[in-house]
């Protein structure tokens, strides 16, 4: 019985260890990056608006029109930054954008999580994925726990592609990880 299960469980794991191709997914981690990031007010916050560049690749694509949705997953962070004093976190969120495709209407529909409305339709891919890669007006944190003419960290990430393994060997299999495409944090230093 072990000797069996030992003849099936080794081709598994080579087939599911060649079939991951870490090089197309390392290609797309030193292309996916942030731009145009801008901080600013409004009367009661602070807002955050930026860009993902080169966030889908073909094999995203290939797989939103064959039913499995793209979803990004944002990080942002604010810190207080103190000289000789350990920062303090005023603020800590995740929000996702998930871009679906619905074969019968022939249409993209987008959810973001951090507007409560809902999901946005588009005819075009083009415009679908630009919408996806924006962070528009995000409300960070109510500007009366900002402290005037005091420093702050504003950090941001963005996980774009997750790549799990089957039946969760990817808690098995080490360095699968290193298939998954984000970006690097990215850090704005501001004076309010």
């Amino acid at each position: 019985m072990r000797r069996n299960l030992l003849f099936f469980a080794v081709p598994l794991f080579l087939i599911i260890l060649l079939h991951a191709n870490p090089l197309r997914a390392s290609q797309a981690v030193r292309d996916a990056y942030f731009s145009d990031l801008i901080i600013t007010t409004s009367k009661t916050h602070l807002l955050l608006f930026g860009l993902v560049n080169n966030g889908i690749n073909d094999e995203m694509l290939q797989g939103l029109h064959n039913g499995i949705p793209i979803q990004f997953t944002f990080l942002v962070e604010l810190n207080k930054v103190e000289k000789n004093w350990p920062d303090l976190q005023l603020a800590s969120m995740q929000f996702h954008h998930i871009l679906t495709y619905d074969t019968l209407q022939e249409n993209y529909r987008i959810e973001t999580s951090e507007k409560k409305q809902k999901p946005e339709s588009f005819q075009e891919l083009s415009e679908a994925i630009k919408v996806m890669n924006e962070i528009n007006g995000l409300l960070v944190v109510e500007l009366s726990q900002l402290i005037p003419e005091n420093s702050y960290q504003l950090r941001l990430k963005a996980m774009l592609y997750e790549n799990i393994l089957p039946m969760k060997l990817h808690h098995i299999i080490p360095f699968t990880s290193w298939w998954n495409v984000e970006t690097d944090w990215h850090t704005v230093e501001f004076t309010y």
